[in-house]
């Protein structure tokens, strides 16, 4: 049992499998929150009303949810563009000049440590199999796990950001107006940490370099921005 137990570990898909959605949604949860909040926090310090801080809360949301699946997917459909640019190229050299394309994938082999016969024995036998996919993965650097997919990503930062972004609206509506600042502040934190364990729970990596990291950088953000609430604020 111990020995199944074992190799089901062993045999378990590499962290590296979740990089493409797990940064959408990382970046569009912290973003939700963070962004949210910030702006719930700097119309807080300037009002003396709980309305004028519900209504610029829920509007963050909305055009912040919209924008960040707009720019996530502008972003990532320019990178497939390229891509492609570069497959159809590649293509184009595969056709015209095939033995300087194996000369230069069986390089490619005898950087990564394969001896000069080795990496062209190598190069001829994946040529004949697939060339192209050959090049495209060893040479263009592009595989499955990075390959550009907007519509993922753009649903993944859409979805993330707006459930972010609730937690801080929800406040603003559930809390006391008095220090709404602070419960703000406090909620935020504790939602940017859960996020930080979470992400680097699933994504593998250090527990207390990701609170360390989301507590710095959203008290910065908030602060400042209660800064701005506090300085340039009229009571609304």
């Amino acid at each position: 049992m111990e020995q199944t137990d074992s190799l089901n570990d062993y045999l378990k898909p590499h962290y590296i499998h979740k990089s493409n959605w797990l940064r959408a949604a990382v970046l569009g949860a912290n973003d939700g929150i963070l962004s949210t909040a910030s702006l719930a926090i700097g119309v807080a310090a300037a009002s003396t009303t709980r309305e004028p801080i519900i209504l610029a809360t829920l509007a963050g949301l909305v055009a912040g949810a919209l924008s960040m699946a707009a720019g996530e997917y502008v972003s990532v459909s320019s990178q497939t563009d390229v891509e492609k640019a570069d497959i159809e190229r590649e293509k184009q050299e595969l056709e015209e000049m095939p033995e300087i394309e194996l000369q230069r994938l069986a390089e490619i082999y005898e950087k990564r440590g394969l001896k000069k016969e080795t990496a062209l024995t190598v190069a001829k036998e994946l040529t004949n199999y697939d060339a192209l996919g050959a090049h495209i993965r060893d040479e263009l650097g592009i595989n499955e796990i990075s390959q550009a997919k907007p519509v993922q990503a753009a649903l993944a930062s859409g979805a993330a950001f707006t459930l972010g972004g609730i937690l801080p609206f929800l406040v603003s509506i559930l809390l006391p107006l008095k220090n709404m600042e602070l419960y703000l502040y406090a909620s935020a934190t504790i939602f940017l940490i859960i996020l930080g364990v979470m992400a680097a729970r699933t994504g593998g990596s250090s527990i207390g370099k990701a609170i360390i990291r989301v507590t710095f950088w959203g008290t910065l953000a908030m602060g400042l921005t209660a800064l701005v609430g506090y300085l340039f604020g009229v009571n609304i």
